[in-house]
């Protein structure tokens, strides 16, 4: 009487290739979380964010004060026609985008940024429009 299934010997040709496997990809895939967060995040700076601020500011005439400005109408503005983004902004790492109007590096219009991995503001990991 012959039995089907798999032997020990089998079983653990399996597992050790499956480690060989995992050991030659999980190396490559390190980091790449970072990398896809900062782009994520320099996409919403030069694209996403700035075109609401672009569209804000070519029906207003000015920048708003303060992201909060692209949700919901400033009580002393006729020519709002927004709202010009569904939601508040977050940066991928969960915090809100830091944005000043006037801008200390863009004099003509605003800064936007976002404070990175580590949260702190003027760091290297740091995502921006000035750079």
């Amino acid at each position: 009487m012959k039995k089907n299934g798999f032997t020990l010997i089998e079983i653990m040709l399996v597992v050790i290739i499956i480690g060989i496997l995992a050991a030659m990809v999980v190396p490559r895939l390190t980091g790449r979380s970072d990398e896809a967060r900062r782009s994520v995040a320099k996409t919403d700076i030069e694209s996403n964010i700035a075109l609401a601020l672009d569209l804000h500011e070519a029906d207003v005439g000015a920048f708003p004060e303060s992201l909060d400005g692209l949700l919901k109408a400033p009580s002393d503005t006729t020519n709002w026609k927004g709202p010009y983004l569904k939601k508040k902004p977050h940066d991928p790492w969960g915090r809100a985008y830091n944005y000043k109007y006037p801008g200390t590096q863009n004099e003509d219009s605003y800064d936007l940024s976002s404070s990175g991995k580590d949260g702190t503001e003027g760091t290297q990991d740091d995502v921006t429009n000035w750079e």
